[in-house]
């Protein structure tokens, strides 16, 4: 029918965990669904500020997937758009190819809205570049094999070189420490986890391949591992970017 507004729901990146690193778009968004859905403890509880004042508030933690559906279904049938929260940004590790695949099925349309991933406020925590200059320009991201089985091959991964940035795999950080100078990287490449990145209570380790599972010993879960040799501190070789001695097309 002209005129009538058809319900929608909305993918939106939350950022790491600071309320502030959500985007612009992001908070619009929010204010005016009338249904949200938050990723329990992964997205801060200040990110719900944002939210509508008659906002109806959900938390996925204790849902499965046919509660998340029937719950975005019903508040299409009142006619409300919903915000579905996920932490950082949702297409990495955001599990919602399978929600968009059961709208699909309900023909109820959606909308992706990114935000800031964990690496990097890690990144930005550690004052790191993960390109930096003739150390590396390839950053590889993943996740260690644990119930959730893995496709690639992380000693491939690990063999390639440049910045491995490793996903919610700190339970399991001797066993990839011990597979990356299995790889062939030195025991001495610098290495770092950042925990709960941007968060009030998060903590930065540093050290090297060898060493950083015992520093960072008793952190079992919501932190990022970073290794290569851009996590031990500034390069060597500056970029040619702002280089008066280089010509640029663009900058």
């Amino acid at each position: 029918m002209k005129g009538v507004k058809t319900p929608k729901v909305y993918f939106i990146g939350a950022g790491p965990g600071d309320p502030e690193l959500i985007t612009v778009k992001a908070v619009r968004i929010m204010r005016k669904c009338r249904t949200v859905i938050t990723a329990g403890s992964l997205v801060s509880p200040e990110i719900l500020k944002y939210s509508h004042k008659e906002a109806r508030i959900y938390n996925s933690a204790a849902m499965a997937l046919p509660e998340i559906i029937e719950t975005i279904n019903d508040a299409c049938k009142r006619g409300d758009d919903t915000a579905r929260l996920h932490t950082g940004d949702p297409s990495l590790y955001g599990a919602i190819f399978e929600q968009m695949a059961e709208l699909n099925k309900l023909s109820v349309p959606y909308e992706i809205i990114p935000g800031v991933t964990s690496l990097f406020a890690a990144a930005a925590a550690l004052k790191c570049e993960l390109t930096a200059p003739e150390l590396s320009q390839t950053v590889i991201i993943t996740r260690y094999a644990g119930r959730t089985p893995v496709p690639e091959d992380f000693t491939a991964l690990a063999k390639a070189g440049g910045t491995l940035c490793i996903y919610l795999s700190l339970a399991m950080l001797n066993e990839i420490t011990e597979e990356v100078i299995k790889a062939g990287r030195s025991p001495d490449t610098p290495a770092a986890v950042v925990y709960r990145a941007s968060w009030q209570d998060e903590k930065v380790i540093s050290g090297v391949v060898s060493t950083i599972a015992e520093m960072a010993a008793g952190l079992k879960n919501h932190g990022l591992i970073i290794i290569g040799d851009v996590a031990g501190g500034s390069p060597a070789t500056f970029s040619r970017l702002y280089d008066p001695a280089f010509s640029h097309g663009y900058r």
